[in-house]
């Protein structure tokens, strides 16, 4: 935007004795822009019907203003004016605020507002005087939101890739929580289907082996040392009691691939046939061994990582209760189920899927596709206003179907969000780490956190938009260097806390209210830098909560973190003079909170010292 002089209008006008929050002063210029707009209605300035919305944005350079609105260019159409003669009258019919130094008319018609220096001191005022609580905001008026997020199935450990998503659900839950909305987090436990028959099936090979059985292992079993882990708990508790010759366990099923078969069907058949040999209470022995051992250790590797939820959801629960079936029933009755080659098929097609999906298969039994369906209509019937999934990238074309379900049975499929994250790609020395859980060859998410903590692993996940591919750099992440985000912003949170402890050496105290009353003699132009960047804090907390972008907020707690270490090294905070002293140590001891709180949002702790 250009400025031009020649259409500058000064407001000038007295400031009262407490700092304002420029946030309020936002406020109040959106507040006072339409009832300008009222009033040249009034006047038959502006047709009466217009009822524009009016936005204020934080301008990216200065020179601009602190402040600008293009109202005037967008009410320049309907009201037949041109716009800057209509952001004149705009400015005409404004009245005066407090915090308003100057307002300008640039280029085509922006308008904008430049905040007097005072107006900045009210964010350390804010932030002082509301502590862990800075920044939070009852934006979303307590509406009950839903967040699933990790919900892996418990066939194995994390991984890395689960880390990402663990990280960013985590984040993404916290911060519409710090803006007011009431969050329910939430883990879905696939603790039914094939995939964990497929663990069941791994666990009594080994098992087998264990009871010196010589087993040839399928293809598409899980081969990793876990399962090993599991079936000697198994052997240990109860010794050779479900032995059964590996002869009669592979009687009758199809040949695997390496031997010219069908992996899959010679996995299904051997799923079968142990079912068939140890009966329900001992295949169930085996199932549940397998699912608690490797949930607990789920649930277990998320604690340590800082994340915990409301709930574990379990997938077998909708069977047991019928909430599968009733789905079906409800798809039936209205007509988007149909019967095809012995399966029952949902008509995704009616709602722009490119083919129709299988809800139950041939053989009677459910898909998961039945379960999800059963399991996002019971989350809308629970009352929630809004529920985000947090999925892999690779379920991208699962989203429309679920959401053709929710319509077809007469929910509304606009309250689900599906929010796909990449999986992160690893690397050490410069050299990509490769990951297979099906072969266990993978770097876990706890072996992952031992290597560079849980602090730049909760960082670095979150550092880039979900959607996009994401290189997890080890070596940076152990970095001490300015170079690593999350130590460069922990250090400046460690050196605002040393400030204070030198203050202490020296014998000195920090008064509060003094600094609070003699922010005016922060003139500096690091500490207007500070201040202003400062003062963005609640408001990019609200821009990262409602678009779902924590990365927001890790950019500007390094730009904060930036600001405050250009400070440090171009003043000196413990001076002679007391008043600008205590201003001083009042603006830093603000950013320190900001930075705190910020980091912990993200579940990265603030240290004293490093």
């Amino acid at each position: 935007m250009q400025l031009d002089h020649a259409r500058t209008r000064a407001i000038k006008k007295s400031i009262d004795s407490d700092p304002i929050d420029p946030d309020s002063v936002k406020e109040i210029l959106i507040q006072k822009l339409t009832a300008a707009v009222a009033r040249l209605q009034a006047d038959d300035l502006l047709p009466a019907d217009l009822a524009p919305t009016v936005l204020v944005e934080r301008t990216r350079d200065r020179a601009h203003g602190d402040y600008a609105t293009n109202l005037a260019m967008t009410l320049s159409k309907p009201a037949r004016r041109k716009p800057r003669d209509l952001a004149e009258q705009l400015v005409g019919a404004m009245q005066a605020d407090h915090g308003v130094a100057k307002i300008e008319i640039a280029g085509p018609g922006f308008i904008n507002f430049y905040l007097g220096s005072d107006a900045w001191h009210g964010v350390v005022r804010s932030a002082l005087q509301q502590g862990s609580e800075f920044g939070r905001s009852t934006l979303g008026a307590g509406q009950r939101i839903q967040v699933e997020f990790v919900s892996a199935n418990p066939t194995g450990p994390l991984h890395v890739g689960h880390g990402r998503g663990a990280a960013y659900g985590a984040a993404v839950a916290d911060l519409l929580a710090a803006v007011g909305f009431k969050v329910h987090r939430e883990y879905y436990v696939n603790d039914a289907g094939r995939q964990m028959d497929i663990l069941a099936a791994s666990v009594y090979l080994r098992y087998l082996e264990l009871c010196g059985e010589s087993v040839v292992f399928p293809a598409n079993g899980y081969q990793g040392d876990y399962v090993w882990d599991i079936a000697a708990t198994l052997h240990r508790e109860g010794g050779d009691a479900m032995r059964h010759p590996v002869a009669s366990v592979f009687e009758d099923v199809p040949a695997d691939a390496p031997a010219g078969g069908d992996k899959e069907l010679h996995i299904d058949g051997l799923i079968e046939r142990i079912k068939s040999l140890l009966g329900t209470r001992d295949y169930r022995r085996v199932f549940d061994a397998g699912l608690n051992a490797i949930l607990d250790d789920i649930r277990r590797d998320l604690e340590e990582f800082g994340i915990t939820y409301d709930e574990w959801f379990s997938e077998r629960s909708l069977s047991d209760s019928n909430a599968v079936q009733r789905c079906m029933e409800r798809l039936k009755k209205s007509g988007h189920v149909y019967a095809k080659d012995g399966a029952q098929w949902f008509r995704s097609t009616d709602y722009g899927d490119e083919k129709d999906r299988v809800i139950v298969r041939d053989n009677g039994q459910t898909t998961y596709f039945a379960s999800d369906i059963a399991y996002h209509a019971n989350k809308l019937e629970r009352g929630f206003s809004r529920v985000i999934d947090v999925w892999g990238a690779d379920h991208h074309g699962y989203v429309p179907r679920v959401k053709a379900a929710l319509d077809a049975l007469g929910d509304d499929p606009s309250k689900l969000d599906v929010l796909l994250v990449q999986f992160a790609i690893l690397y050490r020395g410069g050299e990509k780490v490769q990951m297979s859980t099906r072969s266990g060859e993978f770097v876990t998410l706890r072996e992952l956190r031992r290597e560079v903590g849980n602090d730049a692993a909760r960082f670095f996940y979150v550092m880039r938009k979900c959607e996009q591919h994401m290189d997890f750099d080890l070596d940076l992440a152990k970095s001490q260097s300015n170079d690593n985000p999350v130590y460069y912003i922990q250090y400046a949170h460690a050196r605002v806390r040393s400030v204070f402890r030198k203050l202490a050496e020296k014998q000195l105290v920090w008064d509060r209210a003094a600094g609070l009353a003699s922010l005016g003699a922060l003139i500096e132009p690091h500490e207007d830098l500070l201040l202003v960047n400062l003062a963005r804090y609640p408001e990019v907390l609200e821009s990262a909560a409602l678009n779902h972008e924590p990365h927001q907020l890790t950019h500007y707690l390094r730009e904060l973190a930036n600001d405050f270490h250009t400070y440090y090294n171009a003043h000196n905070f413990i001076i002679d003079n007391a008043p600008l002293r205590n201003a001083r140590l009042a603006l830093i001891e603000a950013t320190r909170q900001a930075l705190e709180n910020g980091l912990r949002l993200l579940g990265v702790s603030a240290p004293d010292t490093m």
